[in-house]
């Protein structure tokens, strides 16, 4: 009897579809004021985000559609939250935010790089790297950081919105993007040893 191949439409394919699906809901929740539905869309995404691999383990549900799905609907989530926020604060009237934004840019050019630099992998038929707790950790940490701001950050969280002044200071909110993004390099540096042995020694 032949082994059943199994189907796009699994239950973590579908969340990692979902979860893409919620990134235009949390830019127009952000952008038309509001905040509340963003924040609850980003923190769905980020429970979801770690119940499809979950799911996909425990019952034998991986497939190579989602390894690339659930990779994708991470770095598309963090490049747009990361462009809005960028854009919120480089327009904010504290010289300390405005340089925070560019911070920002950071995770953009990383994200961009990682997506550009999987799809020439995907063309010359090899499959990309797979996530290693660096990556894992350092996506969780996005997930805590950027529902912070979205609830406490300056000038954009729900909290200041309804309470005047209450927010974190500006330099709070600068340490915890700077180390969020420093553990983002150290998690793109931990797929070099593996995208070395695939393209280079023509590893599988």
């Amino acid at each position: 009897m032949a082994e059943k191949k199994p189907t796009f439409f699994t239950i973590p394919n579908i969340i990692s579809l979902a979860r893409i699906a919620m990134i235009p809901v949390f830019a127009w929740g952000f952008l038309a004021g509001h905040e509340i539905l963003a924040l609850a869309v980003i923190i769905l995404s980020g429970i979801s985000d770690r119940l499809d691999g979950s799911i996909a383990r425990k019952y034998n549900m991986v497939s190579e559609a989602g390894k690339m799905l659930d990779p994708l609907a991470d770095k598309l989530t963090q490049v747009v939250l990361a462009l809005i926020l960028f854009l919120r604060f480089l327009g904010s009237d504290d010289r300390l935010m405005r340089f925070t934004a560019w911070v920002f840019m950071g995770f953009i050019a990383k994200e961009i790089f990682m997506l550009l630099f999987a799809l020439a992998m995907i063309l010359m038929k090899k499959r990309p790297a797979a996530a290693e707790i660096w990556g894992k950790a350092a996506t969780v940490a996005f997930y805590i950081v950027m529902g912070i701001l979205l609830l406490a950050g300056p000038d954009i969280g729900i909290i200041a919105k309804y309470f005047d002044g209450l927010s974190l200071p500006p330099v709070v909110v600068l340490v915890l993007v700077v180390l969020n993004l420093l553990l983002m390099i150290a998690a793109f540096l931990s797929y070099i040893p593996d995208t070395y042995r695939k393209v280079v020694k023509g590893e599988e």
